[in-house]
């Protein structure tokens, strides 16, 4: 992951980059180059640069959950009793460090946070369920929606 997470000013060629990069980061950098009309060394160079920067923050491969036992996939709000900044901090740690949980947001709203959780039944759910909302002193209240169908999942963010 990027560790300075500095700010740095993208032109032309480092978004044709990041576009490649986003559909397939295992594109050889000699075909990014053709692409973009760079020298893989001066792709690298940016590759580089951008992931230092933080702007790319992992290489990673996306796998389909149902592929690997986990074919439900659930939503959940979650809303806590209080605020504090050390509770809310709390929270986040705990979703954090939860395997089940693909992706966590602290959101305004009713709700508190937004959670995309991945289980192979429901009964591993409410498991968790037990674990992190009725187990937490802090839960007020969670709210779930379950997956009928993954239409689209992805990471990509539009480049402009």
């Amino acid at each position: 992951m990027g560790a300075l997470s500095q700010k740095i000013i993208l032109d032309d060629f480092d978004r044709k980059i990041l576009a490649l990069l986003q559909r397939d980061n295992l594109t050889p950098q000699r075909m990014i180059g053709e692409a973009v009309n760079l020298s893989a060394p001066a792709v690298q160079r940016r590759i580089k640069k951008m992931t230092e920067a933080g702007v790319i923050k992992a290489n990673v491969a996306i796998v389909d959950p149902a592929a690997l036992g986990h074919p439900i996939t659930i939503f959940v709000e979650v809303e806590v009793i209080s605020e504090t900044a050390e509770q809310i901090e709390s929270a986040k740690r705990e979703f954090a460090a939860t395997p089940e949980i693909q992706q966590c947001y602290y959101v305004t709203g009713e709700a508190d946070f937004v959670l995309v959780v991945v289980v192979p039944s429901m009964k591993e759910y409410e498991s968790l369920t037990r674990r992190l909302f009725f187990g937490n002193n802090n839960v007020k209240r969670f709210r779930t929606f379950v997956a009928m169908d993954r239409i689209k999942a992805g990471l990509e963010v539009p480049v402009p």
